[in-house]
């Protein structure tokens, strides 16, 4: 999955440095880490167990939280125990779970517990730093293939879908949305249906002026309350 698209965030294209914390109980991991990650995002603190993280995130009050989904210490709730433990803080920090595991009851997990995103560990450099940048600007970031589990997140009632809600969208709007919210890149999208960024960028424009949504985190919800991805 090639999610290295963005520079940064910022107005006008300007890029800004995103703050970040490192949750995870291998310190090889973590070295390793905060070496593939570009030099804009700033590393303010790293922690290995529940407790540690909760202190640190309190402390620096970072944008991002790179989060492994099993910690050692607390309560045996890993990464979800950490987001609970920093829930006063969730309008300004975000978290991305970053983990070696791809089952479904993870992933479920931590996006109730509040995660923004769920990549895992084969990620390169490149693309955990875009990810970095799409988190902090708002968005809903997956690998791909676990953008689907995000249904469960959200219960598993069929929801009713209001047919003008669909009828809004063209055909091509209607493919890119799919897209977008499983989590794909502009880049991906306009390779996965032979178009350009540019015209990637405005077909979203127009489904999010469509439906009403203000970013790629509400259009995921939105899709997965309606089984649409």
């Amino acid at each position: 999955m090639n999610l290295a698209q963005s520079g940064g965030i910022g107005t006008g294209g300007a890029t800004r440095q995103v703050r970040v914390v490192l949750v995870d109980d291998h310190a090889i991991f973590r070295s390793g880490l905060r070496a593939d990650l570009d030099p804009s995002v700033q590393v303010v603190g790293e922690a290995a167990t529940v407790e540690q993280a909760i202190a640190v995130i309190a402390r620096e009050r970072p944008d991002v939280v790179l989060l492994d989904v099993h910690l050692p210490g607390g309560l045996g709730g890993g990464g979800r125990e950490v987001i609970a433990g920093s829930a006063s803080l969730l309008s300004s920090t975000r978290f991305l779970a970053l983990s070696v595991s791809d089952a479904a009851e993870d992933v479920v997990a931590v996006i109730r517990a509040g995660a923004r995103g769920y990549v895992t560990k084969t990620i390169s450099g490149a693309e955990i730093t875009d990810a970095v940048y799409r988190v902090a600007g708002g968005d809903a970031v997956f690998s791909p293939r676990l953008a689907g589990f995000v249904l469960d997140a959200f219960g598993t009632a069929p929801a009713d879908i209001a047919d003008d809600e669909l009828d809004r969208l063209s055909a091509r709007e209607l493919e890119v949305m799919r897209l977008i919210a499983r989590g794909y890149s502009y880049k991906e999208v306009a390779k996965e249906l032979f178009i350009s960024i540019k015209t990637v960028e405005t077909h979203v424009s127009a489904v999010l002026r469509k439906l009403q949504l203000s970013s790629r985190h509400e259009l995921t919800k939105w899709a997965a309350e309606r089984r649409l991805l």
